[in-house]
């Protein structure tokens, strides 16, 4: 029987297998496990403790039968039926297409959206002798797998990766992937697989713009308006308008943010330079900070003397203004003066 849920990609009922193994159970087995894994309509999982508590006995206890009933399933007619092996069998195959290794929220998610069904479904790979569960570690999530010696190459080839970033290097999705390709030369290549193996890890993670990097990165793990602001404006390549970048850190990283809220923040942050009416570029693109005045200044310091023209040629370089703009300024006399050839220089 198929499942009525969309994300669905199994054919059998999980919760109908579950219960027909814990049927093998005494009573008070039964509820143990329906509580530790969340097998009631709530999905609500329950701590050694709070089970001990229920029954009156420790917490050790409550382990220790958790861990017979397992085995006493294991030992059921109902574990070895031919029914029960070919749920085990798909679920193989399963891990297997989604790249040999996957975490255990991707696999989950995977198989079904309902959490409920998803607690039926971990307990029937706990059960199941083909699974192998590794738990979380300082670099990988919570993962399952079927060979060994796969999920090793494929956990080597992470490490070696995670080995290509520093604290300010981001690669689009597009480089990583064919980084771990050079890599795993003796694997057949599937992008599918590849993003999956990538998600596993904790060392390295990705922004919404499709850009990994340290985990840890602030370009990764992006904290406060002025972050997000900075990875919108350094993602579109050009000076934007500080309306324009609120609206788009809502649409990226779904953060509603006051278009004044958003202004102040630019305004406070040297990582941005005010190159026009509103418009911001990132300083690290080489524009000069300050006003019009500024910029005609810092020009002139690097080659004077300059015509008008060509003050305003590279003004316009660096600001998103009139020419007129310019040239109101170049008539500030106690700033720039002119000579007999009509060219600008710096008042001393």
């Amino acid at each position: 029987m198929v499942l009525e849920d969309k994300n669905m990609t199994i054919k059998f009922n999980p919760k109908q297998i579950s219960r027909k193994l814990l049927v093998e159970l005494p009573e008070r087995s039964q509820d143990i496990i329906m509580r530790r894994y969340g097998l009631d309509k709530d999905a609500k999982k329950n701590t050694l403790d709070a089970i001990g508590k229920q029954y009156g006995v420790t917490r050790e206890r409550v382990r220790q039968i958790e861990n017979y009933s397992i085995k006493n399933i294991k030992k059921s007619d109902s574990f070895k039926s031919p029914e029960t092996e070919a749920v085990f069998n798909e679920l193989a195959e399963v891990i297997k297409s989604l790249g040999e290794i996957v975490s255990e929220d991707q696999l989950l998610n995977h198989l079904s959206e309902d959490k409920q069904t998803q607690n039926h479904l971990l307990l029937l790979l706990i059960l199941g002798d083909a699974f192998i569960r590794e738990k979380e570690s300082s670099e990988f999530k919570s993962r399952w797998f079927v060979d060994k010696k796969l999920s090793k190459d494929i956990l080597n080839i992470l490490k070696k990766l995670h080995k290509e970033f520093d604290e300010s290097r981001l690669l689009p999705e597009k480089e990583v992937v064919a980084l771990v390709y050079k890599n795993a030369k003796h694997r057949e290549r599937n992008e599918d697989h590849v993003k999956r193996w990538l998600s596993l890890s904790k060392v390295i993670g990705k922004n919404p713009f499709d850009e990994w990097g340290l985990a840890k990165s602030p370009d990764v793990k992006v904290k406060g308006i002025r972050s997000h602001a900075y990875l919108v404006v350094k993602q579109n390549g050009s000076p934007m308008h500080f309306k324009e970048v609120a609206n788009m850190i809502q649409k990226h990283f779904n953060k509603k943010v006051h278009v004044a809220t958003c202004h102040n923040e630019l305004i406070k942050d040297k990582r941005f330079i005010l190159v026009g009416r509103g418009l911001y570029a990132l300083s690290e693109w080489g524009y000069t900070e300050g006003i019009v005045k500024d910029v005609i200044r810092d020009i002139l310091q690097k080659e004077s003397p300059l015509s008008r023209e060509e003050i305003i040629d590279r003004v316009l370089k660096e600001r998103y203004v009139k020419g007129n703009t310019v040239i109101v300024n170049l008539q500030n006399s106690d700033f720039f003066k002119r000579d007999e050839n009509g060219l600008y220089y710096i008042s001393s």
